[in-house]
């Protein structure tokens, strides 16, 4: 838990404060007095009495009194005696480390630094940093960055586990009027990283004073099970939390011996916490800064939008970003257009996007806005397009939509100019506490992002027919690496997933044993190569005992080859599901077209186990190709919620196996009423 002290000090020494404020000690010194800090400030100096006009001190035991909270902006290797007077002599429980040189730097700094953490937790401390920039709250300005955002009840709570990519954020997020609740700049998070922030949001959340909106920048999940734990949790109380996390590439794909192996990453694996958490995934600051907006405004209720411009081009432009991302932008017709027009000049267009012209006024635009709003239920929020050319104010108009925006019962998005062509009147915009979105297209791609996050999942694991115990007593008899055949269909029976009809057979007397059991037409494929199709291990529509003769035959020439597996001959969609366990995280599951479309597309999407059965619809309606999985252009789907059921069925049984480290269902075969699993490997490793 974060203390107190460090929150509300009464009191702040700042270690290495000076005069010289193009230095970290001075400029960090200096935004706390411009900052209007209400208690006492002191500075340790040596040979200084002063210091920007406050009492400057030598040593720790010239202090006057205590001191809640202690700033260093001093050498590393001065920070853990520093620290240690401190916390035993003077009763100091908030500190913030802004100095580098600790475990990015090496051994001797990652040593510094868990000293540093074990002296804080022994006397119940907190500390941020190091390598960082600080701490912003209500109470003081603790970072040394300028402009230092001012501080707004209203705000957004803000996260980052980089102190300079907060800087660059600041300058996406304050020209589009975003304002800051509280910063935490937590660097390398020796004792308190983004986790724990998250924590203290969850555990101290108050509906009615704190703020409903979080932005997060991290570069590694340290804690995954925390993060989503509290994440969901502030969701469900109602927050709104958009993140980056940065590194989202592998430098290069492993070799590995499964398709899953080789598409499943530790970005997945992100991907997948952030979709069951409930986060929005962002991945640039103008993304993360436009999300933050979007959430800063009345929340949209439903996918259909009113774009009102002036501009025929960004209206058109907004219309495809909202579109490709599943937003509607319905054409009005009839009685709602024909009213509409009426209040518009001619020229005018109200079919949607509704253009009012360069000759619209502030007042039309107020009367289309009200209309929309009002008198069109199937519209649940509004995008509001004006500019400037330069010439004229545009103080008018802006006032119609601030007012609208409080006024409206849906939410009102302003596009509005940069501030080179209309600063004064879009700076008195923002002071009134809106939000301008100065890209339509990053809006439209925002909102759409904003959309397609799930809500956080259930907490409850799917145990409908799938037998643990029997798949544990599977797995505690295996040998490591890929599981014979055999094995793979008793775990997949364990959990309840349908597999095709087949048998193995060593000899050819073995073989017409099994024919004689299935009949035809079967499928055989080789046991023994991982990648069957790529050793020529796989045969279709065996039809005759000449043809199953002559294939075994020839398979069991092939290298590594130990027998053949014999299985009903069955049609339908080509499926794939998958998993593999990934360290911290768990298992990462994946789904998509089966077949050769697995890696060629590459479309697939991922979710972390266990899955509930939304998560898993969620999942399937995530990938491109769900269109055709549904079924297109007279050509029979497959049924969605036997693959969401399949797909929840294996996480169970993964939930309860982590010895699991690879599998894959590749293909499923699918139709309109039945999903069958025709070929599947699992990988046991103990």
């Amino acid at each position: 838990m974060i203390h107190e002290k460090l929150l509300n000090p009464k009191s702040i020494l700042v270690v290495g404060g000076s005069d010289n404020i193009e230095k970290p000690g001075g400029k960090l010194l200096k935004n706390i007095i411009d900052g209007g800090f209400g208690g006492d400030v002191f500075v340790l100096n040596p040979g200084r009495e002063t210091v920007q006009n406050k009492p400057s001190f030598a040593n720790v035991a010239d202090l006057p009194g205590n001191v809640d909270l202690a700033i260093l902006a001093v050498a590393s290797n001065l920070c853990v005696p520093v620290v240690k007077e401190l916390a035993e002599t003077r009763n100091t429980r908030g500190f913030i480390i802004i100095s580098a040189g600790f475990s990015e730097e090496g051994e001797e700094g990652k040593r510094m630094e868990k000293e540093l953490a074990d002296i804080i937790n022994g006397v119940g401390g907190t500390l941020i940093g190091p390598n960082c920039i600080g701490v912003v709250t209500p109470c003081y300005n603790g970072i040394f960055t300028y402009p230092v955002p001012k501080v707004n009840p209203h705000g957004c709570d803000f996260v980052t586990g980089s102190g300079a990519t907060a800087v660059f954020i600041f300058d996406s997020a304050l020209p589009k009027g975003i304002s800051f609740s509280s910063i935490f700049s937590v660097g390398n998070g020796a004792q308190t990283g983004i986790e724990e922030v998250l924590e203290y949001w969850d555990n101290t959340f108050d509906p009615e004073k704190s703020s409903k909106i979080k932005m997060i920048y991290l570069e590694d999940v340290k804690n995954p099970d925390k993060m989503l734990k509290h994440a969901s949790s502030l969701i469900r109380k109602g927050c709104k939390i958009a993140a980056i996390k940065s590194g989202s590439t592998d430098a290069g794909k492993r070799a590995t011996s499964s398709h899953t192996g080789a598409m499943a990453s530790s970005d997945s694996a992100v991907e997948a916490l952030f979709r069951k958490a409930g986060i929005v995934r962002c991945f640039g600051r103008e993304e993360l800064t436009t999300v933050i907006s979007v959430f800063m405004c009345k929340e949209m209720t439903g996918k259909n939008m009113a774009i009102i411009t002036h501009a025929g081009g960004p209206g058109v432009m907004l219309t495809d970003a909202l579109a490709a991302g599943g937003i509607s932008i319905p054409k009005i017709e009839g009685e709602h257009h024909d009213k509409l027009l009426a209040m518009l000049n001619p020229g005018s267009s109200a079919a949607n996007p509704i253009d009012i012209l360069a000759t619209g006024t502030p007042e039309q635009l107020g009367n289309v806005i009200d209309y929309c709003d009002k008198q069109m239920d199937d519209i649940q929020g509004m995008s509001v397009i004006f500019g400037s050319p330069g010439l004229t104010s545009i103080a008018g108009a802006l006032d119609v939509i601030n007012q609208k925006i409080v006024s409206s019962s849906k939410p009102v998005y302003p596009i509005l100019p940069a501030l080179n062509t209309a600063r004064e009147e879009v700076m008195d915009f923002l002071a009134k506490g809106h939000v301008n979105f100065p890209d339509e297209v990053t809006l439209g791609r925002a909102l759409t992002t904003v959309y397609n996050t799930p809500k956080p999942a259930e907490e409850k694991i799917f145990f409908d027919n799938v037998n643990i115990d029997k798949a544990r007593q599977i797995i505690d008899c295996c040998e490591n690496g890929f599981q014979p055949p055999h094995i793979v269909n008793q775990l997949l029976e364990a959990a309840g997933i349908p597999t095709a009809k087949e048998g193995t057979a060593q000899t050819e007397q073995e073989l017409m044993q099994l024919i004689g059991e299935i009949g035809y037409p079967v499928v055989m494929k080789v046991v023994g190569p991982v990648h069957k199709s790529d050793v020529g291990g796989v045969t279709l529509n065996i039809k005759s005992d000449e043809h199953l003769k002559s294939e075994y035959q020839r398979m069991m020439k092939i290298k590594d080859v130990t027998g053949v597996l014999v299985q009903k001959m069955a049609q339908g969609m080509e499926l794939f599901i998958g998993a593999k366990y990934e360290p911290k995280f768990g298992h990462i599951m994946l789904c998509g077209l089966g077949g050769i479309f697995v890696e060629t597309l590459g479309d697939i999407s991922s979710g972390l186990a266990p899955l509930t059965l939304n998560e898993a619809h969620s999942m399937v309606r995530n990938l491109k190709a769900y269109r055709i999985i549904k079924g297109m252009r007279g050509k029979e789907g497959a049924n969605e919620d036997k693959f969401a059921e399949i797909i929840v069925r294996l996480s169970t049984l993964l939930r309860f196996a982590v010895e699991i480290k690879e599998i894959d269902l590749n293909p499923l075969l699918g139709n309109a009423t039945d999903i069958i699993a025709v070929d599947a490997r699992i990988l046991i490793e103990k």
